[in-house]
């Protein structure tokens, strides 16, 4: 087991490789949702002043709402569908009186955010788009009937009906994202002579539509949108991946106005990677592998499913968990919790409507947590607190143990064994510094690396922390100490013995390294770095004055009394890590999950809702018990003994 700690604590294993799939109403979802775009945009050429002024185009926002409503009557139950059906039948009789494109516009957009929200779909890749990569697709697929430029006016552009889009209408442009671009690409436009180009890899197509959204935007004011995006703090902490993709340049010249809009869009359009921030794309890759999920699920395939789910928490949710945790610790336990319930619900092959569902709840959470996570909330001062409690919460649980190790070792005068525990723990800071380095410059750690260590460090702690806690108890009788120390105590602490007290000092510090290195990197922001190294320096003075306070006090406590407390201590912590070792190999996927509905959830004390993680921390309750109890029996028969 210990090998196997070491392993994955030092090599850091690679991130899961998971196959994927594609939901099965995400289809007719996107198709509704590109019917309401097209309908947003390009009513304004069908209607003016409530006159027609293309039949042809009138013809087709006709039909395109209609088309809206039927294919919403096909979708599966929701709670929400009704209020779909009801938007789509107001807009029918909107677009029937002809009424302003303003308000049509305003009704499609309306009704698609409404139908994203009741029915989920992936809407941003997981990673940044590759623009040049994009400019090749372009070439060979789109430039003949679209034009090398955008123009509209290819060479195979004459006699097509419609003609196609000229892609550097800045009027356009400026109503379309590069989802309603990709949504095209992907499915292309029944009656006319855009083909669907869903044979190529979803990378492709996302590249293909950044590089379309671009072409309204010339080259020469990149350099320019760059200058305003360098120069703008707000605007690149309310700018990510998501908000590029999912929304039009219009949003953004309303606040910015045109003419830097049109610039900071040149710019971000050809270079995506500026906008990606650290949260969008874990939680864009939950939102995709939960989609996923579902269709394994309907397809009958319940191991993917369950792989999938299982890699929307640790590819998806693990990776932001420390920023939420300082942000809304309640909402990360709502999703971790809710997590759980799905990969139970998936296991036990409840209904595919009921799994659809709890993914729909995740989807509102995952939502609630990316506002939460909104950069505009990181202040200096949240930056210190999040620093300060995630050092002082990760450190207290191993200072304790080095703490009640060291000073047993003084009070049985065995000083010389001490630096075998000063060894372990500076051993696992060292080691925690080479984690940093590999996991900023090297490779990454995936969540369930960070599982499996907390999970498999944690057990082992608790394993050898509940021999050492019944030990103590046994000795905690004046009489049975003194034996202890002249029969026995030079023996016991052989050589052996002092490489294991390193080793255990070892594992409870690292354990808690580990994890706090990992939670630093999610937080740490360049512009508040000074209040997070503040924190950090506070909390690093409270457990300096935490550790010299309990050394001080353990010293002059009778050593029978220290005996007493430190076992009752270690009692406790032992039921905290067993369940903080269950419910960390329950994320990664190598225990079953069976929630237990209202039961409460301290994370501190390693309480978490599942029949697992209780049953695990009663029989570790039961196991010191058993071993107090049979301590107590002991001392009392030694005591007769010495009575008669």
């Amino acid at each position: 087991m210990i090998i196997r700690v070491v392993t994955i604590c030092l090599l850091l294993a690679a991130n899961l490789l998971l196959a994927s799939g594609a939901r099965a109403d995400t289809a007719s979802v996107l198709t509704i949702w590109r019917l309401l775009d097209y309908v947003a945009v390009d009513y304004r050429e069908a209607v003016r002043d409530g006159t027609v002024v293309s039949a042809e185009e009138y013809a087709e926002m006709v039909e395109f709402s209609a088309s809206v409503k039927e294919r919403l009557d096909t979708l599966p139950p929701s709670d929400d569908k009704v209020t779909l059906q009801k938007q789509a039948a107001e807009l029918q009789a909107a677009i029937d009186r002809k009424a302003a494109p303003e308000l049509i516009a305003t009704l499609s957009r309306s009704l698609a955010a409404d139908l994203i929200k009741a029915y989920p779909v992936p809407l941003v890749p997981t990673a940044a788009p590759d623009f040049e990569s994009g400019r090749s697709l372009y070439a060979a697929h789109c430039a003949s009937c679209h034009g090398a430029d955008g123009n509209g006016k290819g060479i195979a552009s004459a006699g097509l009906n419609p003609p196609p889009i000229a892609f550097t209408d800045k009027e356009r442009a400026a109503e379309r994202s590069v989802f309603a671009l990709y949504q095209v690409i992907d499915q292309g436009i029944d009656g006319t002579s855009m083909a669907s180009f869903a044979h190529l890899p979803a990378q492709d197509r996302w590249a293909l539509a950044l590089y379309v959204s671009s072409l309204a935007y010339p080259a020469s004011d990149s350099s320019k949108g760059e200058q305003l995006w360098k120069a703008d703090a707000d605007l690149r902490r309310q700018t990510t991946l998501a908000s590029l993709i999912g929304e039009r340049p219009a949003t953004l010249i309303a606040s910015l106005g045109e003419d830097k809009a049109d610039k900071v869009v040149a710019y971000l359009r050809r270079n995506p990677g500026a906008a990606v921030q650290q949260t969008s794309a874990p939680l864009a890759m939950a939102r995709t592998r939960l989609a996923e999920a579902v269709v394994a699920y309907e397809k009958g395939d319940r191991r993917a499913a369950t792989d999938l789910a299982l890699s929307a928490y640790l590819d998806g949710v693990e990776p932001i968990e420390p920023m939420l945790s300082v942000h809304d610790n309640a909402l990360k336990a709502q999703i971790e919790g809710a997590m759980g319930e799905l990969r139970a619900a998936i296991k036990s092959g409840e209904p595919a409507a009921s799994v659809s569902a709890q993914v729909k709840i995740l989807d509102g959470l995952l939502g609630d947590a990316e506002a939460s996570l909104d950069p505009r909330q990181v202040t200096p001062w949240s930056s210190f607190l999040g620093s300060f409690t995630i050092l002082l919460r990760e450190a207290l649980e191993a200072l304790l143990i080095v703490v009640v190790m060291i000073t047993l070792l003084r009070k049985a005068d065995r000083q010389d064994v001490e630096p075998y525990i000063h060894g372990g723990w500076i051993s696992a800071l060292a080691a925690g510094a080479l984690t940093w380095a590999a996991a900023t410059y090297l490779i990454s750690i995936s969540g369930a690396d960070r599982e499996l260590t907390e999970g498999f460090g944690s057990l082992f702690a608790a394993i050898i922390l509940l021999w050492v806690g019944i030990w103590m108890h046994g000795k905690s009788h004046a009489d049975a100490w003194q034996r202890y120390i002249r029969d026995k105590l030079g023996h016991a602490l052989s050589r052996q013995s002092a490489w294991g007290l390193f080793g255990l000092a070892f594992v409870v510090v690292y354990r808690e390294v580990f994890e706090t290195i990992l939670f630093y990197i999610a937080i740490w922001n360049a512009e508040n770095a000074g209040a997070i190294l503040a924190g950090a320096g506070a909390a690093v003075v409270s457990l300096a004055v935490i550790g010299w306070a309990l050394m001080r006090y353990g010293r002059a406590l009778p050593v029978g009394k220290f005996l007493a407390y430190s076992s009752a201590l270690i009692a406790v912590l032992c039921v905290v890590l067993i369940g903080k070792s269950v419910s960390a190999l329950q994320e990664a996927g190598w225990l079953p999950v069976n929630p237990l509905a209202g039961f409460i959830r301290v994370e501190m004390l390693g309480l978490y809702p599942t029949v697992q993680g209780i049953a695990a921390q009663v029989a570790m309750g039961a196991l010191l018990l058993i071993g107090f109890w049979n301590n107590q029996r002991r001392i009392s028969a030694n005591s007769n003994d010495l009575h008669k």
